[in-house]
């Protein structure tokens, strides 16, 4: 039976736009190789995704007595969160709505299975 080791991270304030595109470097790979790209990555997002991932590789090995170099990022994704709507008064009285996005990061590792 696949056991899933699941961490979240709530309300990060990065649009879901700009978090999916460092997500998908790390699907699929190993936690150990996906804490590492992420250590390259210039983007801001990759940051509190690294720390999801490790927060989620710490919950296996605690919880699950799962070893690091036996789990891999099954699913990762990022959803969106509820929108800061902020105001700002444009030319002729006009109003000039700005949207604060932020998002939900949702990580779910597994166990490699030994052929």
């Amino acid at each position: 039976m696949e056991t899933d080791i699941i961490a979240h991270a709530r309300n990060i304030r990065i649009s879901p736009q700009k978090v999916r595109r460092v997500v998908d470097l790390v699907r699929g790979k190993d936690v150990v190789e996906a804490l590492t790209i992420l250590k390259f990555v210039p983007n801001r997002a990759a940051l509190p995704i690294s720390k999801v991932i490790a927060s989620a590789m710490a919950n296996g090995e605690e919880n699950f007595g799962v070893s690091r170099d036996e789990m891999f990022v099954h699913r990762i994704f990022a959803d969106v969160a509820p929108t800061r709507k902020w105001r700002r008064f444009g030319a002729r009285g006009r109003f000039k709505p700005w949207l604060r996005r932020a998002s939900h990061i949702t990580v779910i590792l597994r166990e490699r299975e030994e052929a």
